[in-house]
């Protein structure tokens, strides 16, 4: 019997890299996002197309309801939705605050929830969750979504514990620098929120140094793969940090205090 594997946020960079990866080594694939337009590349490779907004209750029951009816089973859940949302912490509204929790936590919170009676029905499963090397580091400009990492890294410390009493593996995934749009998009919301207040001096440099390192990151195959080899393994890792940069920071994060760590990421955008 194949297995089964729902991917959040499958319609483009990790996450369709991901959905690629696994119907390759024979899962069945549902590639989910909001908008599902020009996937036709995806359904022609056999990978199931299904609409999903995480922030939206009925969205999410639906999504893993018509799985369920489908397919009679969810063995992997990859939580890859997201977005990084960021600016100086007094600029960010808190609307959007709490728009960036409700897709980067709560949304892979709910989805956990509903897959969970199906995998203790079996015995097995694995819930995948991307977090970012930006789940055990930080930066200036980055609270709200740094917060959402490190939430979600706690997250799956505790749920990890929970279920493993069920045969159900919960891993992270902490990214480094991918050659996605996330980049981008961040740089463009940094200075949409912050790059004409208080924090303009410091906006700018942030904003040169992301742009400095676009195009220098790691192809999303590399998480694809790792996330494959999670889902394939019997006994995961609870993490694994991949793409380009990523372990350093980690590792600095471990010997440095937190005033050094300061120091190296001011250095940064020099």
């Amino acid at each position: 019997m194949k297995k089964v594997v729902l991917i959040t946020g499958g319609s483009s960079g990790i996450g369709e890299s991901t959905a690629i990866k696994m119907q390759e080594n024979g899962w069945i694939v549902y590639a989910a996002a909001r908008r599902l337009d020009r996937k036709e590349h995806l359904k022609a490779k056999g990978i199931n197309i299904i609409t999903l907004d995480v922030s939206v209750d009925e969205s999410m029951v639906n999504c893993i309801n018509h799985i369920k009816d489908a397919e009679g089973r969810i063995d992997a859940l990859v939580n890859n939705a997201g977005y990084g949302s960021y600016g100086a912490l007094e600029d960010v509204p808190l609307s959007e605050a709490k728009y960036q929790f409700e897709v980067n936590v709560f949304g892979l919170g709910r989805l956990s929830q509903l897959v969970l009676p199906m995998m203790r029905a079996q015995n097995s499963g694995s819930i995948v969750n991307i977090s970012s090397i930006g789940g055990k580091t930080w930066e200036p400009h980055g609270a709200w979504y740094h917060a959402t990492k490190f939430a979600v890294e706690g997250l799956s410390d505790c749920l990890r514990m929970e279920v493993k009493q069920f045969n159900i593996n919960v891993v992270v995934i902490q990214p480094g620098a991918i050659l996605t749009e996330w980049s981008a998009i961040a740089r463009k919301k940094l200075l949409d929120t912050s790059g004409k207040t208080a924090y303009k001096g410091l906006v700018d440099k942030h904003v040169a140094m992301l742009a400095k390192y676009d195009g220098q990151g790691s192809k999303p195959e590399v998480v694809a793969n790792a996330i494959t080899k999670a889902c394939n393994t019997n006994k995961p890792k609870t993490r694994y940090a991949v793409g380009s940069g990523a372990k350093m920071p980690l590792t600095l994060k471990s010997l440095l205090s937190d005033r050094w760590f300061d120091k190296f990421m001011f250095n940064l955008t020099k």
